[in-house]
């Protein structure tokens, strides 16, 4: 099928400093805010804590089920509604975590049937300690930082055959985040630090495919967590599942621009690599922009009619597919036409 006429030559090249802009800019907003909120708003799943979904039989207000909170004891709490509001659904979060052996359904019902004047249906309960929490969020970043180094050992292996280079220096940052971790050196700060140094090492060992495609992947995962935290969504488990979904969608569509690049530098020796780059982006442009609509009606699907429990994750996708697209274009590209000029 074609969605874009082959002889399209659109000046995606010529554009990039614009592109390089916003994407500064958009990177900027989102730092700002992550600074600002101080990081995601963690869920249960990192920060630890309780989380209770109940139903309501009829109508009540936020004011009436605090109370009710109040009087189960329930300590440092937040409620909210779920889903569509004739629903009658809530989320209740503290971040204690409360144990369930001593009858707890039963006393948080009555508490709030008390306070609220409805009966009460208690959906879930899920708990989560503090430890297995801080656990489970050195293991997501570990998961997304791993996944870049394997991505590296591939992107060179492939389109530079540097397969011995490439996991060389991934064997030596992965066990260098190894060691480091041993002797508990932060996380957070552990994750920015490996990935400064592995960009300093990509550029000065000149894997420039590589480094095009780990710093389209750093701008996607940015930009999709900052307009979570600009949004003030809950940063759980399912969304990590995301963004390595972003990670692999997004790189699949760099490599096929990569594959045509490639491609047309052997074809056309002469022409300078400006023009090489442009013109297979324009001829990706098709695949590209259809897969993306494709995609993209999907998960919309999934964000309209799926439900409450898969609304974040859904949003992540969409963020993470219009964005990844627009990285395959204007950020993973260009970098090659960067690192080209700074060789000379």
């Amino acid at each position: 099928m074609q969605f874009i006429k082959s002889d399209i030559n659109l000046d995606f090249i010529g554009k990039r400093k614009i592109a390089f802009i916003f994407s500064v800019a958009m990177i900027s907003i989102c730092v700002v805010s992550l600074l600002w909120h101080g990081g995601p708003r963690q869920g249960i799943d990192f920060a630890g804590g309780t989380l209770v979904q109940i139903k309501f039989s009829t109508a009540t207000d936020l004011k009436s089920i605090a109370a009710g909170l109040d009087a189960a004891a329930l300590g440092n709490s937040s409620v909210q509604q779920f889903g569509a509001s004739t629903k009658n659904e809530y989320l209740i979060r503290t971040d204690s975590s409360i144990t369930t052996m001593d009858d707890f359904n039963g006393q948080l019902t009555t508490a709030l049937s008390a306070s609220t004047g409805a009966e009460v249906e208690i959906q879930r309960v899920e708990m989560v300690g503090p430890q297995v929490g801080r656990d489970l969020r050195e293991k997501a970043l570990f998961a997304m930082f791993y996944a870049l180094l394997l991505i590296t050992i591939y992107i060179s292996g492939r389109f530079e055959l540097k397969w011995m280079l490439s996991g060389i220096v991934a064997a030596a940052l992965a066990t260098a985040v190894y060691v480091l971790n041993i002797f508990d050196v932060s996380i957070p700060f552990l994750m920015l630090a490996a990935l400064i140094v592995s960009l300093i090492i990509f550029w000065t060992l000149e894997l420039k495919f590589a480094m095009g495609a780990i710093v389209a992947l750093i701008h996607d995962v940015t930009i999709t967590v900052g307009i979570f935290s600009l949004f003030d969504k809950e940063f759980t488990l399912p969304i990590i599942a995301a963004l390595l979904t972003i990670i692999g969608y997004s790189l699949n569509d760099t490599i096929i621009v990569y594959d045509r690049i490639r491609e047309n530098n052997r074809k056309l020796p002469k022409q300078p690599l400006s023009f090489i780059i442009n013109r297979s982006v324009n001829e990706t442009l098709s695949r590209t922009i259809l897969t993306s609509l494709t995609t993209l009606a999907v998960v919309m699907s999934l964000f309209v009619l799926g439900g409450g429990i898969i609304h974040d994750f859904a949003f992540a996708l969409i963020v993470g597919v219009m964005v990844g697209t627009y990285s395959s274009i204007y950020v993973a590209s260009p970098i090659l036409l960067a690192w080209q000029k700074k060789a000379r």
